[in-house]
């Protein structure tokens, strides 16, 4: 089997998933797959189907917490599906699922295109932000798309226009229903001004970079802000910065995030997140919604 899924995509036995998730957990698949192309993972899909092996699709690994013990399967990254296309003439760019954010960003911006400045700053994959629909500075990745292309559960690829797409606040019928697999989107952006664009894009990373713990490995924001409140506020007000489980910190530049400070565990993380969250629900009943995903490979 290794050898026919060779054909279609580099493939590695019992391998680390340290370097994909931004937490650095080292975590471990029975196999780790990157197919070649969108042709190519269709293939990959049909051979692990026919020898009845369970499959993940992750993406950058950004708003994941992943288990410490290997999972039993294949864990399948789309990196390698990576094109682009821009049509300023039409206010028009696709992009596929394994290109990151911030590259898509930076290429729209570069061909004078505007309106997704605000996911420069996401570390993640275009399929993984519409995934969850990514969002930022009260814009979210969905309120660009055009269009999504998916396989399907038949393997077969298929494109779904907006209108036919629900989705909310983080979330997409892509997360809720789990049948389809995004392979790419088409973005419908408009005519920019390129230095005001890159301006914007300069002056909110000086702010995250003085604000947000970006010199240890996280996954951003552990909680949702509350309505006319802060997550942030509310974890410090419970005297929980620097709190430390294991490896993982609730970071003293900004408590709404978990840093891997000490080579921190899957288990540390969670438990420091869990723990946060009951402490805040004990001392000031705010029941603080968890935006990220853990990954128990169940």
């Amino acid at each position: 089997m290794i050898n026919e899924l060779s054909n279609y995509a580099e493939v590695k036995e019992h391998a680390s998933l340290k370097k994909y998730n931004t937490y650095r957990i080292d975590g471990k698949a029975k196999y780790l797959i990157l197919p070649n192309s969108i042709n190519d993972l269709a293939s990959v899909i049909k051979i692990l189907k026919e020898n009845n092996i369970k499959y993940y699709i992750l993406g950058n690994g950004s708003n994941v917490v992943i288990d410490d013990k290997e999972y039993d399967g294949a864990v399948l990254v789309l990196t390698k599906l990576n094109g682009m296309e821009f049509h300023p003439e039409l206010n028009m760019a696709y992009a596929e699922a394994g290109v990151m954010l911030p590259v898509f960003v930076n290429k729209s911006v570069e061909k004078g295109l505007t309106g997704v400045e605000f996911a420069a700053g996401i570390p993640g994959t275009v399929g993984g932000a519409i995934y969850g629909n990514a969002g930022a500075y009260n814009s979210c990745i969905m309120d660009y798309i055009s269009s999504v292309t998916v396989l399907d559960e038949n393997l077969e690829v298929k494109v779904i226009e907006h209108e036919d797409i629900t989705y909310g606040y983080r979330t997409t019928m892509f997360k809720e229903e789990n049948k389809y697999i995004i392979l790419g989107a088409k973005f419908f952006l408009k005519e920019g001004d390129k230095e005001n664009s890159i301006e914007m894009i300069e002056t909110r990373r000086q702010r995250r970079a003085e604000s947000q713990p970006l010199e240890y490995p996280s996954a951003g924001s552990v909680f949702r802000n509350p309505e006319g409140d802060f997550a942030g506020r509310l974890i410090e007000s419970c005297e929980l910065k620097g709190y430390k489980m294991g490896g993982a910190e609730v970071s003293e530049k900004h408590a709404n995030f978990v840093i891997n400070k000490d080579n921190a565990t899957g288990k540390d993380i969670r438990g420091l997140i869990e723990y946060v969250h009951d402490q805040v629900y004990e001392k000031t009943n705010v029941d603080l919604v968890i935006e990220q995903e853990f990954k128990g490979w169940e």
